[in-house]
């Protein structure tokens, strides 16, 4: 919600270096002596107050306003924080964090941080020595909130340490152990959470996902990489073709190998591969064309064993343009002020079409349909290539299973399918994240996932069992520095810094970090149901076992000896027969001294619109529509800290309350029946529901994440329309529960 902040500071340029410049040994000492609040300032395990300032007014974002609320603006070592004492107000949302509140921003959530100086405001960088300090602070966070704090107020020496801390701390560059993250998990006991979500850490969880997808006929998990002897870019354990020689495997630093994804019912399987270096001479490339036939026999053997190479680096967008895109994009939605809001509405569609970043969603979505007819229709092995592997062909696959296997359309199969492809896949987090502030390269691909999956999930919301809520707050936990799931490189990075020591001479020791999925450490048990979708059923495990009766079999098996096959290529480097496999693996150099490809044509089109014409089964395939409008704005996780954009007892969030209530007095009922089943329960007291009732009307579009504000309902655009209207203020000014949406004119 606009208004709500938090911030920070470090000590002045004369004190001594920052707190937070202390070695990790001395935080966890410190961190053990202090108590939990520093002069009434709460705080985490391992959080150490770094500066402060008072008499701090955090601004309201009405224009011209000059309301507010005073109190403490604070920097720690986890999160610049406003503390102040505000009357506690029944419209709160009943959907809180107990790690990063509403008015506090942990430091990797800040996006940008801009000072007003003389009514003008200039963005600030970090400098030795800040001459002037600014009147005003503005803060924008990364989820989307905008923070106004007015330092007019403030003592001079406490705005001094205040802006000069935050600016310390927010935007210098950063060692990876001086994160928060090994200072709460050094402290704090590890959770072990007991779930079904498989980390993919033991060679276990691999054979438990390759028996699952009935992937063990042609695929093994290797073990050739443990204990990282062979390659730090990936994981200990991964899965490889069976006829795939184990020996030179690593010759090119990990590129080039085939890891197995996901595997189809009908026996196709979907793999990724980082490309071969093209800038090269001719000896390497002979060693890279003698090493891509191993490749081949391993994957290219017709008649059932067909493959298609899948360049995404080509068919996609670049990370520039992506980063490009995203930075666009998010500027619709850090608005300072209501009048900014509807100055942006005239021009909003034309400046959202400028950004490129719905269409950057639809092209995703697009190529994993691709993807998918390969292997459902073609029923083919796809092996999708980049420069990496590990950006986009993370976001293809992961898309590619969600549409394909249920499993992955639960809240255990999602997280694991997130553990699989992106943790263990070796995405970039600390680096596409600009966790440590190294740089301004801060491509968002996993956000760019999310929203690729938000897409599917309100097109089809029967058939997740997770809600939009759970991807919005999984979106801000990539923020917060106290789960590892988000904060590193690759696997070996993760299990390189997890060693500290408890002090000079000591053995060292490891931690356990907490992950994303623990999601009690972030709320409580009653908010837990805000990330379940009440509409999902589970399939019955009678209609599973009735349609999986008749595939003991491939279908690849049955059908493909049946038909005309297409003739196997002959192996060849500078022939005629050389298949489309290694001229798309070594590049246009090659290709151009070979014959064009045959590739297998793409009958996308054609199996989009077949399948749209078909009962859909939210058990099985589900293909989300990508024409047109169909690709829409994630309203809840963009616009839901700004009031103008709500929808008075609406939106999709206000319906799923309402669903979830119903459910609650189902059960409720269910339970008293079973205790009684004598008698009727006596629904005499009606003031339990006349009490969800009544807050189902103060809820908006905004809830769980924001309370209502009805007085930011008028515009400040001067028109005759709005002008003409008689008793806008007495409107504007009713009761919240006394409201009708269609008095407003929504709907």
């Amino acid at each position: 919600m606009l208004g709500l902040g938090a911030g920070g500071a470090a000590k002045s340029p004369k004190q001594p270096s920052f707190v937070s410049y202390l070695t990790p040994e001395e935080i966890i000492v410190k961190g053990k002596e202090q108590p939990e609040k520093t002069d009434d300032v709460p705080l985490l395990p391992g959080e150490l107050l770094l500066c402060e300032a008072n008499t701090v007014l955090k601004c309201s974002q009405e224009e011209g306003s000059q309301r507010g609320v005073y109190g403490k603006l604070i920097c720690t070592n986890l999160k610049v924080a406003f503390l102040c004492e505000e009357t506690p107000d029944d419209s709160l949302p009943e959907f809180r964090n107990k790690i990063a509140g509403e008015n506090d921003i942990t430091l990797q959530c800040v996006d940008q941080l801009y000072g007003v100086y003389d009514d003008k405001k200039k963005v600030l960088i970090t400098a030795p020595v800040v001459k002037k300090y600014p009147e005003r602070l503005i803060i924008y966070c990364k989820d989307f909130r905008v923070f106004h704090f007015c330092l007019s107020y403030t003592k001079e020496e406490e705005v001094k340490r205040i802006v000069s801390g935050i600016i310390h701390h927010v935007l210098s560059p950063k060692r990876l152990k001086r994160l928060f993250l090994f200072s709460y998990a050094a402290i704090v006991p590890r959770y072990i959470a007991r779930d079904q979500t498989l980390m993919f850490e033991t060679i276990n969880d691999w054979q438990t996902e390759l028996e699952r997808t009935k992937g063990k006929l042609n695929y093994k998990v290797s073990s050739a990489n443990k204990g990282y002897k062979e390659s730090m870019r990936f994981p200990q354990y991964f899965i490889i073709p069976v006829s795939l020689p184990e020996d030179g495997m690593f010759k090119f630093q990990g590129k080039g190998i085939p890891i197995w994804c996901w595997s189809c019912q009908n026996g196709s399987a979907l793999l990724k591969m980082a490309s071969l270096p093209k800038d090269v001479d001719d000896a390497t490339v002979q060693e890279q064309k003698t090493f891509l036939d191993s490749v081949e026999k391993a994957l290219h053997r017709p008649p059932y064993e067909e493959v298609r190479v899948e360049d995404l680096s080509v068919s996609l967008p670049s990370l520039p343009e992506i980063q490009m895109a995203y930075g666009r994009f998010k500027q619709l939605f850090l608005i300072d002020n209501s009048t900014d809001f509807w100055d942006t509405d005239l021009k909003w569609f034309s400046l959202l079409e400028t950004s490129n970043w719905l269409e950057i969603i639809r092209q995703c979505l697009k190529k994993a349909i691709q993807v998918i007819e390969h292997l459902e229709e073609q029923k083919i092995n796809v092996v999708l290539k980049e420069d990496t592997g590990s950006d986009l062909c993370c976001v293809i696959s992961s898309l590619v299973q969600i549409m394909m296997d249920p499993h992955y359309r639960t809240k255990h199969g999602f997280q694991s399918l997130v553990q699989k492809e992106w943790v263990m896949g070796g995405h970039a987090f600390l680096d596409r994240c600009n966790h440590l502030r190294k740089n301004d390269n801060e491509a968002p691909v996993f956000l760019l996932f999310l929203d690729c999956v938000w897409q599917v999930v309100q097109q089809y919301p029967l058939a997740f069992e997770f809600s939009e809520t759970y991807l919005t707050v999984l979106s801000d936990s990539i923020n917060i520095p106290i789960f590892s799931t988000f904060f590193f490189n690759s696997p070996y990075q993760k299990d390189e810094h997890q060693w500290v020591e408890e002090g000079p001479g000591a053995q060292k020791e490891p931690v356990r970090f907490y992950t994303a999925w623990d999601w009690s450490v972030q709320f409580e048990v009653k908010a837990l149901s805000f990330l379940t979708n009440p509409l999902y059923t589970e399939k019955l495990k009678q209609e599973r076992s009735i349609k999986k009766a008749p595939r003991s079999k491939h279908q690849r098996q049955l059908s493909l000896p049946l038909t005309q096959s297409k003739p196997s290529n002959k192996k060849g480097f500078f022939r005629d027969e050389t298949g489309p496999f290694i001229k798309n693996l070594l590049g246009k150099r090659i290709s151009k001294l070979i014959s064009a490809s045959d590739d297998v044509p793409s009958n996308y089109r054609a199996f989009y619109e077949n399948w749209h014409q078909k009962p859909v089964d939210f058990h099985g395939l589900i293909l989300p529509c990508v024409d047109g409008p169909e690709i829409r704005i994630w309203a809840q996780r963009h616009l839901r800290w700004i009031p103008e954009a709500q929808v008075l007892g609406g939106g999709n969030m206000a319906t799923m309350q309402r669903i979830l209530e119903l459910t609650d007095e189902i059960q409720s009922l269910k339970k008293k029946v079973k205790e009684s089943p004598t008698s009727l329960p006596q629904y005499s007291k009606v003031n339990e529901a006349d009490s969800r009732r009544k807050k189902s009307v103060r809820r908006s579009s905004l809830y769980p994440f924001a309370m209502l504000h009805v007085s930011s309902f008028r515009p400040s655009i001067s028109t005759t329309t709005w002008q003409s209207w008689d008793g806008e203020d007495d409107l504007v000014n009713r009761e919240d529960e006394f409201i009708d949406s269609e008095e407003l004119g929504l709907l």
